[in-house]
Parts: structure tokens; C-alpha cells; sequence
């Protein structure tokens, strides 16, 4: 059984993806001065989970176009909403050989990457990872509201596959 802030994890993956779902690749590509499209936080959310799960935490390069569109920091780019969600898709499969592993004395744990230790532990990349995808799925709700949707989830979905449990129980 994983971790509970894994499942967490895998949770705000689903709401993040319901909460975006049916965006046209036009509508994914469209951009709202200040606010990022709905294709670039889609990569940036791959992004940061390839970097941290797969490329830190396994060594495995994955996607090195998502990370050229969309890491912090880089300029703003409006990529192909279709080809960042096949691309997270893959990241979080790869992400998740590693998320499966952890354990409540792992989350205090560093990882070594390239020669140095990060400076957060797992557990604060993990809850670090979680908020980054409420806080993007807020902006795209937004962008989508501007696009004219509407229907759009307005509450957390169905919370029983992450009912609360204790540590270890």
C-alpha cells in the first residue's frame, strides 16, 4: 500500500486532470497576459515530477522538451496541450515506480543527485509536488472560465479512495 501523502499525490494528479479535461489543443495553446496556458501547466506540473521522481530520484531522463517549454524559469511558451499530457502521462507512470518505494522513513530522507544532496527531503518535495498542483489547477480553472467554459468542477471531487488513514495503518 503507498504512503498516504503518495496517494494524496495521485490525487491531486486526478482532480488536476478533471479539472482540465476536454481543453482543446487551441484552447490549451491560448494565453491570458498574466496567466500561463493550459498546455504549459500541464508540462510544468510534468515537469517538476519528472525532475524530482524520475530524473533526481531514478536517474532516468524523460522528456527533455517538456523541461525546454516549461521549467520555472524559462520564457513563456504555449506547447501543444495533447503532446504535454502524453508526456506527463509517461512521467507520472515512471514517477510512480519511484513514489511506490516510500515509506514514512524514507519521506525524511535527502536524495543525491549529480554529486549533491537536494535541499528539501522527500517528504517536503512531496507536499512541495501536491500544492503545486492545486495552485496550477486554480490558474486553470481561471483560464478556463475566461475561455467561456463553464460546468466546471466547483469542489473537490470524491474523496474515498484517500479517506484519511494513519501512517502505517
Amino acid at each position: 500500500m503507498p504512503h498516504p501523502l503518495v496517494v494524496q499525490l495521485r490525487f491531486a494528479r486526478t482532480e488536476f486532470a478533471r479539472g482540465l479535461a476536454g481543453v482543446t489543443d487551441e484552447e490549451g495553446r491560448r494565453r491570458f497576459e498574466a496567466l500561463n496556458c493550459i498546455g504549459w501547466m500541464v508540462g510544468h506540473l510534468a515537469s517538476q515530477e519528472n525532475y524530482y521522481w524520475v530524473r533526481a530520484a531514478q536517474d532516468i531522463k524523460l522528456h527533455p522538451q517538456v523541461v525546454e517549454l516549461t521549467a520555472s524559469g524559462r520564457p513563456p511558451s504555449t506547447p501543444d496541450v495533447s503532446a504535454m499530457w502524453a508526456a506527463w502521462r509517461d512521467i507520472t507512470d515512471a514517477a510512480d515506480t519511484f513514489l511506490e518505494t516510500l515509506t514514512t522513513e524514507k519521506l525524511s530522507q535527502h536524495i543525491d543527485f549529480k554529486g549533491r544532496t537536494l535541499p528539501e527531503s522527500i517528504g517536503t518535495m512531496l507536499y512541495r509536488n501536491i500544492y503545486h498542483y492545486w495552485y496550477h489547477l486554480g490558474e486553470g480553472l481561471a483560464v478556463r472560465q475566461l475561455l467561456g467554459h463553464t460546468g466546471l468542477p466547483e469542489f473537490v471531487g470524491d474523496m474515498t479512495a484517500v479517506a484519511y488513514r494513519m501512517e502505517g495503518g
